[in-house]
């Protein structure tokens, strides 16, 4: 049943990631990964409220692993948050290379955080 769960998380997050970071990176004019930047940091912010949430005692295991394996495992990236800053640094963008690694583990970290936080003090 676990992996059932897993597997319709992910159902959703496959392709809510592809067409979120479609619809942001059109919009944009920039080398810069937009939009594998706004599923990545959405993702980590989801899975702030959904820790903080468990840790309330307000989500149980199912889910956690619904949302969180399933659903935020499939919409964020790190394989092509990793791709794309080395295509940046090979490309000769490595002022944006470097701004999206600072840019989206700082945003990343924060979101979790502002998660876990909004979660307590939601449920707590």
């Amino acid at each position: 049943m676990n992996w059932v769960l897993v597997v319709i998380g992910g159902m959703v997050g496959a392709p809510l990631r592809y067409l979120t970071d479609r619809a942001v990176q059109s919009r944009h004019d920039s080398v810069f990964p937009w939009g594998t930047f706004a599923v990545n940091v959405v993702g980590c912010l989801v899975l702030g409220l959904l820790t903080g949430a468990a840790t309330a005692g307000a989500a149980g295991p199912h889910l956690q692993l619904l949302l969180g394996a399933g659903l935020c495992g499939a919409l964020t990236t790190y394989s092509t948050f990793s791709y794309e800053t080395l295509r940046l640094a090979e490309t000769g963008a490595g002022f944006y290379a470097l701004a999206n690694v600072v840019a989206s583990v700082t945003a990343g970290l924060g979101a979790a955080c502002a998660g876990v936080w909004i979660a307590q003090g939601t449920w707590a």
